[in-house]
């Protein structure tokens, strides 16, 4: 059964990359990576939904979960990280399991993806409620703590929602909302971290992201909330500020400054001609959005 899985399936475009010079390897590699955006695009209307849904329910004070094993698991945990400095967020807004452990995440423990009781007792130290969204990663479609975590999901009245790289994936009769992508067989038989593990990364992109514009966190295209805690970061802060509001970047550190630091607030001081005090009660108003914010009266 889990050989009939196309993840599983041999390419019969490398069946001979043993033989093939560097240049032809990543040639044929490079070939194949082009698949899965298309792949992807596929499943743009059931993203869409799932962006929808999920920020609908971190908006009625729910939370972001991902739920994988392996890289399935390494990837949601990168994607939940990354929305802290990124977006401004509090790091218990989006949020990882993994079957393992954080441990899992640089030693391998494969043996524990087999575990339903392993999913359902993460959930539970992370107290899972009927606000939450449960998105459950798998290439296979078919990994048995994912199911667990979704059916669990289901079972607390949160929302259930699964990421695959099968048609007619399993996991997809354990949810709400089911993302399916084919990008065809792997170029090394059954190694899902390659085009599976592509395709997965480039979903959970568009999902934190669109969930993200979809709570005020972006302004334009610019992360207006981004939390500035290296030069790098103090650096773009400054200068989202800048061309946000068309000022000088002299102009924008001094705004920052006199913002304590918040991006989005000091945006809102020049954009509206107020104070700091001011701009932070339009983004509480406005709920957030700079847009908004500038337009109250």
């Amino acid at each position: 059964m889990i050989g009939n899985l196309t993840t599983e399936r041999r390419n019969v475009r490398s069946e001979n990359i043993d033989s093939m010079t560097a240049e032809e390897f990543c040639r044929v590699m490079n070939e194949e990576d082009h698949r899965v955006a298309d792949a992807v695009k596929e499943a743009l209307p059931g993203i869409a939904r799932a962006i929808d849904a999920v920020a609908a329910a971190l908006q009625s004070g729910g939370r972001l979960i991902y739920a994988g094993a392996g890289t399935s698991g390494r990837l949601g945990v990168m994607d939940a990280v990354e929305c802290v400095p990124t977006f401004g967020v509090s790091p218990d807004l989006v949020l990882a399991i993994m079957a393992g452990g954080g441990g899992a995440f640089t030693k391998v423990a494969e043996g524990a993806e087999d575990s339903r009781d392993l999913a359902v007792e993460d959930l539970k130290n992370i107290n899972l409620n009927e606000h939450d969204a449960v998105v459950g990663i798998a290439a296979s479609g078919r990994t048995p703590y994912v199911i667990a975590a979704l059916d669990c999901a289901s079972d607390a009245g949160a929302l259930p929602i699964s990421i695959s790289c099968n048609k007619n994936a399993e996991m997809s009769k354990h949810s709400k909302i089911a993302i399916e992508v084919d990008a065809g067989p792997e170029i090394l038989t059954g190694s899902t971290r390659l085009k599976a593990g592509t395709a997965q990364k480039m979903i959970l992109n568009m999902l934190s992201t669109g969930v993200m514009v979809q709570l005020g966190k972006v302004y334009k295209n610019l992360m207006v909330d981004v939390i500035m805690t290296n030069e790098k970061l103090r650096d773009r802060g400054c200068r989202i500020v800048a061309e946000a509001a068309g000022v000088s970047v002299e102009e924008a550190g001094k705004r920052l400054r006199e913002a304590d630091g918040k991006v989005k607030t000091a945006v809102v001081m020049i954009l509206a001609a107020c104070g700091a005090e001011e701009a932070e009660e339009r983004l509480r108003k406005a709920g957030g959005f700079v847009g908004k914010a500038v337009q109250e009266t």
